[in-house]
């Protein structure tokens, strides 16, 4: 396997994960939370260069939220604030009702995309995040219903099962679009073999999205624009921007992830070029 194969005249579309849903401001006192927040900070991810923004919710006291008025309010804010960036919600959850996780899929209008988790996977301890195909199927049928994007998450091996058994059961619009995770834990070891052998495995003209946790942020992004995947960053991935130094804000990993982009020559793609690469 040389890089050539994956070399992709298209360009890089990056996505700035903003919020997350386990860290707070005890992790780094720059991640926003509150929509006022989460809507400046889409604003800077998106100057910076991002074209898709991922998006959590929280209560006023910091908390993971999960009502739609919470998510609706979120996204009131990035229109105020940002030109025309698009607009990705999370339907991932730790141990909440599966009802819960459908909420954010119905604001008016709904988002653009929506991440949609592959497979079961740890948090810490004693969690777990349950991700049964009932739970998949519920909550891609919605989204198609309401005309949005599944961005479907794989955090190992066998999500990537996952993946091929969905496109067995359900008739997914091209491109397939998957993010492939990388660090710690119940997700793919971080090793540059496991990253090409995952890319190998995909479907046949799936669209690749690359994220590594933590450290792994930088030489993921890294791997997945000289392969010509699309990236992610962010305070939800990654709270530092080197070892020892917190980062800055989102807008600060987005603007490092398009300095790389241009060092391996590839352009980074605006909020519509990354509608048409991705059928939004």
């Amino acid at each position: 396997m040389t890089y050539e194969r994956f070399l992709a005249d298209e360009p890089v579309v990056v996505t700035a994960a903003l919020t997350g849903g386990i860290h707070g401001k005890e992790a780094n006192p720059n991640l926003p939370e509150t929509p006022e927040e989460i809507g400046k900070a889409a604003a800077a991810a998106e100057d910076a260069g991002a074209a898709i923004v991922h998006v959590h919710a929280r209560t006023d006291n910091g908390e993971r939220a999960f009502s739609t008025e919470r998510f609706q309010e979120i996204d009131d804010a990035i229109r105020r604030h940002a030109n025309d960036v698009v607009v990705q919600h999370t339907t991932g959850a730790t141990q909440a009702p599966t009802e819960k996780r459908h909420l954010s899929l119905r604001t008016d209008p709904p988002p653009e995309m929506a991440s949609l988790d592959m497979g079961p996977l740890n948090r810490y301890d004693r969690l777990t995040s349950e991700n049964t195909i009932a739970t998949i199927d519920a909550l891609y049928d919605e989204m198609a219903d309401r005309g949005i994007k599944p961005e479907l998450e794989v955090f190992n091996d066998g999500h990537l099962n996952e993946v091929h058994g969905l496109l067995d059961r359900r008739d997914l619009a091209d491109p397939v679009y998957a993010t492939l995770i990388f660090g710690p834990g119940t997700l793919t070891r971080p090793r540059p073999r496991n990253f090409l052998n995952a890319v190998d495995n995909l479907p046949e003209g799936a669209l690749f999205n690359t994220l590594g946790f933590g450290r792994h942020q930088l030489p993921f992004v890294t791997m997945g624009i000289l392969f010509g995947g699309n990236v992610r960053v962010g305070l939800e991935d990654n709270v530092y921007y080197r070892k020892g130094e917190l980062a800055e804000s989102n807008a600060q990993l987005v603007e490092r992830a398009v300095r790389v982009a241009g060092e391996l020559g590839r352009e980074v793609a605006t909020p519509d070029q990354a509608r048409e690469i991705l059928g939004l």
